[in-house]
C-alpha cells in the first residue's frame, strides 16, 4: 500500500522532506535545509531520517534553500541515484548550491575564531565539494513530460509560478493513484514566469500554508517604485534595495523596464551587486519555458528587462567599493534580502546615516536580523561590528511575495472538479496551517490533516 511519511515542513515553514513509500521503493520529494530560530535550525544536524541506500530518487518542486539545502548532506551521506528538477530548478541549484557550501565553511572558520559552540572544532554542515557532487547527480525534465521510476510509478512537473523552475508534482503510483505535490504555489499575474496550473483532480495533495492567515498587502509595487526613483533624482539621492537573488531581483526589474517602456522611468541608474543575483538573472532571461505571454512577447521584441542599457551588473567587487564613493542619482540591488550578508552591508555602512538615501525592503525581514532592526526604526546598528546611525528613508514593497495568500491558494483549489479524497497542509507555522485548515473547510468542504513531523499516513 502506498504511503507518505512527513520528515519536514511539518509544523513549521522549511525543512521540506517528504517520503513517498510504493511497492519496496522510496522516493524523497524535496530535501530542503530547517531555517530559521536556532531550535529549529539544530534539526539539521540531526541523524537524516532515513537510509540514503533505501531511496531510488529524489525529485525536487523548486530551488529554494528550504527545498534543496540538504542535498549535498544527503549525498555525503552516500547516495548516488538520479536527482530529478525543471530545468529551471537545475540552474539555480548550480548557482545556489556551491555559494551555499562555502557560506557553511566560512560560518565553520568564523566559529573556530570565535568559539565553536556545536562541534570542536566547529565543523561546516557541508562543504562547496560536497555541492558539486550533487550537481552531478541531477537530471532535468521539461514541463510535463513523463518520467518513469522503479516499481511502476511515474510523475511529471506542472508550473506552480512560484519562482524559475517551480513546478507542482503530478506522482502517479502502479495501482494509477495519483498524488499531487504542492511544493510552494505562487501567485496569478506577476511578471515574467506563468500563473500556477490548474489542475482538476488528484486523489491525495498535498499544499503549503506559508500565508494561510494572511492575505497580502494591496498596493502598486510599480508606482511606488517610480515613486521613489523620482524622489531619488530630484535629490541626487540613493537607493539600496537589500533584494533576494532569486525572484525579487529579477522581478523588480521587470517593472523598472516597464516604467521605461511606458516613457515614465526618470533615468535612475540601477545596478545589480550580487554574483547570485546577477547567475540567477541570466537563467531567468534563458530559461525560456518558464516565461509567460508577456515576458515572450518582450523578448521577441528585443525589450528585455534586464538589457544591458537598462541596468548593469555588478561583475566584481572592486566597481562595487567605487560605487559606494559615486554621487547620486543611482539605485543599487544587492544581497542578501535581510541585510545578514552580502555586499548591501557595504552600501548600507556607507550610506545609512544620509538622509538623502532610502533604503527600499522588498520582502520579510526575519527578527533579530539587521534589515528587521532597521524596518523597526532603530536610531542606531552596528555593521561589521562598528556603530552606524540610520538617518536614511525607509519603504517597503509588502506586495511582492512570491507565495500564494489564502485567498489566491482558494482561488487554485477551486479548479479541482472533485476533492480529493485528503489533502495534507504542511510548509507552515501552526497558526498558518490551522487558519488554512479552516479556509477549505468552510469554502469546500474538504477533509484536511496537518501533518506532524514524522507522521506516517496509508494512501488507500
Amino acid at each position: 500500500m502506498p504511503s507518505i511519511t512527513f520528515l519536514g515542513a511539518a509544523g513549521t515553514v522549511t525543512g521540506s522532506k517528504h517520503l513517498l513509500e510504493y511497492d519496496g521503493h522510496r522516493v524523497l520529494i524535496d530535501c530542503g535545509l530547517f531555517q530559521g530560530p536556532r531550535e529549529i535550525r539544530d534539526r539539521n544536524w540531526d541523524p537524516f531520517p532515513v537510509d540514503p541506500d533505501d531511496i531510488d530518487a529524489v525529485i525536487l518542486t523548486h530551488a529554494h534553500t528550504d527545498h534543496i539545502g540538504m542535498l549535498p548532506v544527503l549525498v555525503k551521506l552516500g547516495f548516488r541515484k538520479k536527482i530529478y528538477a525543471t530545468y529551471g530548478t537545475v540552474g539555480l541549484c548550480r548557482v545556489s548550491l556551491p555559494d551555499s557550501g562555502r557560506l557553511q565553511e566560512e560560518e565553520a572558520k568564523y566559529r573556530n575564531k570565535h568559539g565553536a559552540t556545536r562541534h570542536n572544532p566547529a565543523l561546516p554542515l557541508y562543504t562547496e565539494a560536497d555541492a558539486y557532487e550533487v550537481l552531478k547527480l541531477m537530471h532535468s525534465l521539461h514541463y510535463h513530460e513523463w518520467q518513469q521510476l522503479p516499481g511502476g510509478a511515474q510523475f511529471r512537473y506542472m508550473p506552480a509560478g512560484h519562482i524559475l523552475g517551480s513546478a507542482f508534482i503530478e506522482f502517479y503510483f502502479a495501482n494509477g493513484e495519483r498524488i499531487l505535490m504542492g511544493g510552494d504555489l505562487g501567485r496569478y499575474d506577476t511578471p515574467i514566469i506563468k500563473d500556477p496550473s490548474t489542475v482538476d483532480f488528484a486523489e491525495y495533495l498535498v499544499i503549503e500554508s506559508t500565508y494561510g492567515d494572511r492575505l497580502h498587502a494591496p498596493g502598486d509595487a510599480k508606482e511606488m517604485i517610480l515613486e521613489i526613483a523620482e524622489r531619488a533624482v530630484q535629490n541626487r539621492g540613493i537607493v539600496i534595495v537589500p533584494s533576494f537573488a532569486i525572484g525579487r531581483t529579477q522581478e523588480l526589474l521587470w517593472y523598472c523596464n516597464e516604467l521605461e517602456s511606458e516613457g515614465r522611468w526618470p533615468g535612475l541608474p540601477i545596478y545589480v551587486d550580487s554574483p547570485m543575483a546577477n547567475k540567477a538573472t541570466l537563467l531567468y532571461q534563458e530559461t525560456t519555458e518558464d516565461h509567460d505571454a508577456d515576458m515572450k512577447l518582450d523578448m521577441s521584441e528585443g525589450n528585455s528587462p534586464f538589457r544591458a542599457d537598462m541596468v548593469r551588473m555588478v561583475r566584481d567587487s572592486q566597481f562595487s567599493k567605487q560605487l559606494n564613493t559615486s554621487p547620486g542619482p543611482w539605485m543599487v540591488i544587492a544581497g542578501s534580502g535581510m541585510c545578514n550578508g552580502g555586499r548591501v552591508l557595504h552600501h548600507l555602512k556607507a550610506h545609512l546615516d544620509d538622509p538623502s538615501v532610502t533604503v527600499l525592503f522588498t520582502g520579510y525581514q526575519a527578527e533579530g536580523t539587521l534589515g528587521r532592526r532597521i524596518l523597526d526604526g532603530e536610531d542606531e546598528v552596528r555593521i561589521f561590528g562598528q556603530p552606524v546611525s540610520v538617518r536614511a528613508s525607509v519603504a517597503r514593497l509588502d506586495m511582492l511575495s512570491a507565495h500564494a495568500d489564502y485567498e489566491e491558494m482558494l482561488r487554485w483549489l477551486g479548479g479541482f472538479k472533485a476533492a480529493p479524497k485528503k489533502t495534507f497542509i504542511v510548509h507552515g507555522e501552526p497558526e498558518a496551517s490551522l487558519a488554512m485548515q479552516e479556509h477549505i473547510r468552510r469554502e469546500l468542504g474538504w477533509e484536511t490533516v496537518i501533518p506532524a513531523q514524522g507522521d506516517r499516513f496509508d494512501l488507500s
